[in-house]
């Protein structure tokens, strides 16, 4: 497969058993052959996500200075200004900071647990500047895990599992949504050798359900050999999610699914003007779960047992600068 596949979802909402199958049939297909699809049909309102870039664009149009209150770096909530991650580093590749601003929530209900509380569940930060954000974003992430949740069985009938096989992993999940500010060129200026909006990269958990706009430089996923040919752009299809498999969900499935490296392009010298924001939605499961991957049939490998909190924090350490 050399292209992300668009599959509709509306079979799955209210197909009758056959329906259902081969849409789950479509989705395993996807998840093996490149780790990424885009849905439609998904049920999340667009004027909600309209909604919310509108609010985020006012909080990143804020002075420096007052979103330096809200500073926080990878894995925390708040804004994270540029130059405090590079994805790059995931793979090894020593690369020029991502050329981006994100604020970020996510879940912040305690558990009862320290370390997992301290580190996984930490509270949200809420500009006074912008106070409708908070209503926006905790509707929206509430739809997100919704749809993350009707993922996962969708993924379990793929896998010719019980549907609610991945709940019993995520009655207390960690979860971040990550809005994402891709300033244009003319702000910015060149990128230097190798800088991306977002370098290559692979994602850390068992879904991510990515909100982006149509534009010249966006998202790529990487489809064949060599750096030089290997990149194809993802479809922008209006009203749709771009879904991929995270490294978890990868290793859960015995390595039947595709945690695909993927990027997003530098600003491009065609579109001077251009600025983007992605809401980015990387949902993970119960912290101190501890997985199984799939042995064959199932999976295509034995692997061995991995602890979530550990698991993920490893690769979140990885693509924070300094």
């Amino acid at each position: 497969m050399d292209a992300v596949p668009v599959i509709d979802l509306t079979a799955w909402f209210t197909g009758d058993e056959q329906e259902r199958a081969a849409v789950a049939a479509r989705v395993d297909e996807a998840l093996s052959e490149i780790g990424f699809l885009v849905v439609t049909g998904h049920g999340v309102p667009a004027g909600l996500r309209d909604r919310i870039r509108t609010a985020a664009k006012r909080f990143f149009a804020q002075p420096e200075d007052v979103k330096r209150a809200y500073a926080a770096t990878v894995g925390e909530r708040g804004w994270l200004p540029p130059g405090v991650e590079a994805n790059g580093y995931a793979e090894g590749t020593e690369t020029p900071p991502d050329m981006k601003e994100t604020f970020a929530i996510g879940a912040d209900a305690k558990i009862g647990d320290p370390l997992f509380d301290a580190e996984w569940f930490l509270a949200n930060v809420w500009p006074s500047e912008v106070p409708e954000l908070e209503e926006l974003l905790t509707e929206y992430t509430a739809r997100m895990r919704a749809l993350s949740d009707e993922l996962l069985r969708l993924c379990a009938t793929a896998l010719g599992l019980d549907p609610g096989y991945f709940a019993a992993y995520t009655g207390n999940p960690s979860y971040t949504l990550n809005i994402n500010r891709y300033p244009p060129l003319s702000q910015l200026g060149a990128p230097e050798p190798g800088q991306f909006r977002i370098g290559p990269h692979t994602d850390f958990g068992t879904v991510t359900v990515l909100d982006r706009q149509d534009g010249v430089g966006g998202l790529q996923v990487f489809t064949g050999d060599t750096e030089e040919d290997g990149w194809v752009d993802a479809p922008w299809v209006e009203d749709s999610f771009t879904i991929n498999v995270g490294d978890l969900l990868a290793v859960w499935s015995g390595n039947r699914w595709k945690s695909n490296r993927h990027r997003v392009l530098p600003p491009d010298p065609s579109a001077p003007d251009e600025e983007l924001v992605s809401l980015v939605f990387c949902y993970e499961c119960d912290p101190g779960a501890r997985i199984e991957p799939f042995a064959p049939p199932i999976g295509r490998a034995e692997l061995a047992p991995v602890r979530a909190h550990e698991f993920l924090l490893e690769r979140l350490d990885a693509i924070t600068v300094g």
